[in-house]
């Protein structure tokens, strides 16, 4: 029964104003198989699940499902069919419990009353068997990011899906939780239930996937067993060039002995306590700690994005008071955020609005806005980092990851900032993109600005730090320079502090 399809797609394509998001896909999902999704952002892989969850109504092809041609009105009828999504974007109601978001439109009943015993028994049992330790009648609004990925993992086996298609499930997951949400994903191959994982990470396909499909612009490239094909083989489906997957330096490591930013007992409590370290010019400073580590929460204090309880900040030598984020910019200080559609741009706002936001008194005149001078300032980032398509008016939330994560780095150079946080850098961002990240990332350090790189990501660590930080647990348990580098080591240290 493993061999018989559980969903095909027969010559599906997808057109969009200006644009063919699929052209005529055709290929074949079997019953049981956890089958992998690739390819660079819009390739069409959101299209094609958009449209097979009952989000795009309208397309030309079909689908098939258990042999049944289906086309779900909405994502409610997709899922009274056993089709759920995990989307990578979290999307929870703070305000509401962990339970209630898990079971929200869903609610155990007693009567015409919701039956809270039952919503917060059934929870547990789920967030249980993934391991978590945090509970349903915890507030998500206090839980971490990874902690609230692991709750919309929940939602999809709180309804027993035949399908449950996973879109970058570990983007915000490391260590413990990857493991365990494999361990669940291998559970739920062995009961029959089919998956189709979407993932930029090339070495989890090999970990998790039987069969792999690559999309490139619209089109269907491939489908191949995992064990017949290599990743040299599968970057080249998706791009159309040979084109490295890993983060490597191609100039040699170097920065100058001048401390830009001295960092001493910098506390927020109960978040992270003492935290010391030193940031010179040039440099690449990796930060790396496991989920609940409290890496992202010392660059946001440092940043002024959270306020610290005690501890100095020195830029340059003099100590400074950092308040906010406007302080943080006034000392010459961006940060990019992990959370970049929500926290790193203006969704509403175009390429030149966005860039221009941390300097628009550059382009105030007696009084009024210059949104010529705008407009040329945004087409000198869009160059400089070759961000595509080159149109100050386009909306900045339409871009691929890639390009809008240019768009906040833009910002940030736009107001010639020396220092730059990077949290999580080339999160939910395609091979080829990674690359012009990894770029971009030197040139920064070879033009003399201080980089401070948080990520979960081991390769990305290792492969573009001068020097690494590990946390563990709001502690900074260990400082390694280039030549020591090793990712048992690294881990080691994350894990037992």
């Amino acid at each position: 029964m493993r061999n018989r399809s559980m969903i095909k797609f027969k010559n599906i394509s997808k057109i969009f104003p200006g644009a063919k998001a699929l052209d005529n896909v055709s290929f074949d999902i079997k019953k049981g198989e956890v089958h992998a999704l690739l390819g660079e952002n819009g390739a069409g892989k959101s299209t094609l699940l958009n449209i097979l969850h009952g989000m795009y109504t309208e397309y030309e092809g079909d689908i098939f499902l258990d042999g049944q041609k289906v086309n779900f009105k909405n994502p409610h009828n997709a899922i009274e069919y056993g089709i759920v999504k995990v989307h990578q974007e979290i999307s929870l109601v703070p305000e509401l419990t962990v339970g209630q978001n898990i079971v929200l439109g869903y609610e155990p009943r007693k009567g015409q009353f919701i039956d809270f015993d039952k919503l917060y028994s059934q929870s547990d049992k789920i967030l249980k068997r993934l391991r978590c330790k945090f509970r349903s009648n915890d507030i998500t609004r206090d839980l971490s990011i990874g902690e609230m990925q692991m709750t919309t993992i929940a939602k999809a086996l709180f309804h027993n899906a035949r399908v449950i298609s996973l879109d970058e499930p570990t983007s915000s997951l490391f260590g413990p939780e990857v493991n365990t949400l494999f361990e669940i994903i291998k559970e739920l191959k062995n009961k029959g239930t089919t998956i189709i994982y979407v993932t930029h990470k090339l070495e989890e396909v090999f970990q998790i996937a039987d069969r792999v499909t690559v999309l490139r612009d619209g089109k269907y490239m491939s489908t191949n067993n995992v064990s017949n094909v290599t990743k040299e083989y599968l970057i080249k489906n998706m791009v159309g060039r040979d084109v490295s997957a890993f983060a490597v330096r191609n100039r040699p490591r170097r920065f100058e002995d001048k401390v830009v930013l001295d960092v001493r007992n910098l506390s927020v409590i109960p978040y992270f306590k003492n935290v010391s370290f030193k940031l010179r010019r040039g440099e690449i400073l990796g930060v790396f700690g496991l989920i609940g580590s409290k890496r992202t929460d010392v660059v946001r204090a440092i940043f002024g994005a959270d306020k610290k309880n005690s501890g100095d900040i020195f830029i340059n030598g003099i100590k400074k008071e950092i308040f906010s984020p406007e302080e943080g910019l006034k000392n010459s200080i961006g940060l990019i955020p992990e959370d970049r559609k929500a926290q790193g741009i203006v969704k509403n706002l175009t390429n030149a609005d966005n860039i221009g936001l941390s300097c628009l008194e550059k382009f105030i005149h007696f009084g009024f806005l210059n949104h010529n001078e705008k407009k040329i300032n945004c087409e000198h980032f869009m160059e400089k980092l070759n961000l595509t398509p080159k149109d100050p008016m386009y909306l900045t939330i339409q871009l691929s990851g890639g390009n809008q994560q240019k768009v906040v780095l833009a910002k940030w150079l736009s107001a010639k900032v020396d220092i730059i946080f990077f949290d999580e850098p080339t999160k939910g961002i395609d091979i080829g993109a990674k690359q012009e990240i990894y770029r971009l990332l030197e040139d920064l350090a070879e033009e003399g600005k201080s980089i401070i790189m948080v990520s979960s990501e081991l390769p990305e660590i290792i492969g573009m730090s001068d020097r690494i930080i590990i946390m563990n647990k709001g502690r900074i348990v260990k400082t390694l320079n280039y030549t020591k580098f090793s990712e048992e080591q690294i881990l080691q240290f994350a894990m037992e502090g």
